[in-house]
């Protein structure tokens, strides 16, 4: 049941991957290396799609060859394993040395498969079973046959040792960290399916030397199965990848200018000129019509030429006055002290303030080169106007200029 489970998956999974790149490959006709890695989705879709128990038995009757399908399953198994090849090559080489080795790798892997399918042929799975499993475990009990699923597994073993070889090697040129998690991945799928190589090959080695590695059969679907599966995931992550990044990205983005809305909005009614973009709805507002990175970037403008506007209206002295009278720090460059001067100034008369207009002396904190700092900066200064809003400046003031 696991078994059907897991190959179901990765039928759907390697289709998924080959669709999903597919539109790419149509507009990157020239590129090799995207050619080898669709190949490697769809006849990785295609060795488990092809045995699964429910479709082997109808496509074995359609061509009239019993057991067929294990043929095809192993022969898509050996080209996406060349495929790999020629994926890490291009990824990992120069452009020329790149063709002589892939077509080099070709040419062994196709030579290898044409062996296989004529083997095939002349030695057959000799059991016929219900299930694929059990078809391969009664069919190696024959001396011909065993030695076809030798060979077979010697191509599979080979290459997927070549694979974990060349990704080790590329993961240490890569300079994009979804490319390295990517191949670290399909480095330890690779790793999964030589365990299947080995699991498989004790199997055989015990039709010879009396020994029963039916047992073992659970251990080698499952590595077989979870490798293919983190191969998949492995040459897919740096496409989606940089997706999530994106996301986490816009989330900051967006959760940073709400955080800045309560400190922005009051700098906002007391000098509208300071919006490029007044907001129409509050709905509007909540949800930014631009990307929010963009958004961000203007609200932190915004707030800063609110604070210029605002602070010309305050002397040193008001501050210290103020200040003290809610027994706060005097330190005007701290996040508290920079909600005080606004919170100060707002609750004059818009009359008074353009009276006292130039009247400041106070230091002001350059702005950070950083922008993320900066918008850490003004997320504690709109905390701090927050809790001075509410009254209650004391506790997490204290903490925000620690």
């Amino acid at each position: 049941m696991i078994y059907a489970i897991l190959a179901w998956v990765c039928a759907f999974v390697g289709l998924a991957a080959f669709a999903y790149r597919l539109p790419d490959l149509l507009r990157r006709r020239h590129d090799v290396a995207l050619w080898a890695l669709c190949t490697y989705f769809l006849c990785s879709g295609i060795s488990f799609l092809v045995d699964l128990d429910l479709l082997r038995l109808h496509i074995s009757a359609f061509f009239g060859l019993p057991n067929i399908t294990s043929l095809i399953t192993q022969a898509a198994v050996v080209v996406l394993t060349a495929a790999q090849q020629v994926v890490l090559v291009y990824w990992s080489s120069p452009p020329a040395e790149a063709r002589r080795m892939a077509r080099n790798r070709v040419l062994v892997f196709g030579g290898a498969l044409a062996v296989l399918v004529v083997s095939s042929f002349a030695v057959g799975p000799v059991a016929h079973s219900e299930t694929a499993t059990s078809t391969i475990l009664l069919s190696i009990q024959h001396g011909g046959y065993a030695l076809y699923m030798s060979f077979y597994l010697l191509i599979c073993a080979v290459g997927q040792f070549e694979t974990v070889r060349l990704s080790l090697r590329f993961t240490t040129m890569a300079n994009r960290q979804w490319l390295k998690v990517g191949m670290r991945t399909v480095t330890v799928g690779a790793s999964m399916i030589l365990v299947y190589c080995v699991t498989r090959g004790v199997q055989i080695a015990g039709t010879r030397l009396d020994f029963d590695g039916s047992g073992l059969d659970p251990i080698q679907w499952t590595a077989g199965s979870v490798g293919a599966l983190l191969q998949i995931a492995g040459w897919t992550i740096p496409s989606w990848g940089i997706r999530i990044t994106r996301a986490r990205g816009w989330a900051r983005s967006y959760r940073s200018y709400r955080r800045l809305r309560p400190l922005w909005w009051a700098l906002y009614q007391a000098s509208p000129d300071i919006a490029l973009d007044p907001p129409r709805s509050w709905l509007r507002d909540l949800v930014p019509p631009r990307d929010p990175h963009y958004s961000l970037y203007r609200r932190v403008i915004e707030i800063r030429d609110g604070q210029l506007i605002l602070r010309t209206s305050l002397s040193l002295e008001d501050f210290v006055h103020v200040a003290r009278s809610l027994d706060l720090p005097e330190d005007p460059t701290s996040p508290l002290g920079e909600a005080l001067q606004v919170r100060a100034v707002l609750s004059w008369p818009a009359e008074e303030r353009a009276e006292r207009a130039d009247a400041s002396e106070i230091p002001a904190r350059p702005p950070y080169e950083d922008f993320r700092d900066e918008v850490e900066w003004l997320s504690q200064v709109a905390s701090s106007f927050n809790r001075l809003s509410q009254g209650r400046p004391g506790p997490v003031d204290a903490g925000l200029l620690s």
